[in-house]
């Protein structure tokens, strides 16, 4: 299994949106970096990732999981980008700031840190190890 963290600008698209979708769970659209879009095409379904809210708010707050890998993204006119499917499993015990990832040391080579306009960034098994206890998670 491999993670991965998501962002959304909670005005777009919030973790509540995600959560009502349910078990059909929603497209990760909209997604026009090539990087961003070379990190989908490697997801797996069951791979897990962080659901981070952009913006004001800068904190993870819930884990989601990929229900379907990477088709067609309809909202890509030229047909080049694509998208995977999420559903939400479960919100953080404690969200965990952009202040508290960067105020970690063993966070310092986070691709969240070190490329913060990408959309979609990959999450190390240690990463996600730390960041789950940060954020009151049991495993």
């Amino acid at each position: 299994m491999a993670y991965w963290l998501f962002k959304s600008e909670p005005g777009a698209w919030s973790w509540d949106d995600q959560v009502r979708k349910g078990d059909e769970g929603e497209g990760w659209n909209g997604v026009r970096n090539h990087q961003a879009a070379n990190n989908m095409k490697a997801m797996q379904v069951g791979d897990r990732g962080f659901f981070y809210h952009s913006v004001d708010e800068k904190r993870i707050v819930g884990i989601v999981e990929v229900i379907e890998t990477y088709h067609p993204d309809p909202t890509d006119a030229s047909g080049r980008f694509g998208m995977v499917t999420i559903k939400a499993v479960e919100p953080v015990k404690t969200p965990v700031t952009l202040a508290d990832i960067k105020a970690e040391p063993q966070l310092e080579g986070f691709a969240l840190v070190r490329q913060s306009r990408l959309s979609v960034v990959p999450v190390t098994d240690e990463q996600w190890a730390l960041i789950g206890r940060m954020a009151g998670m049991d495993g």
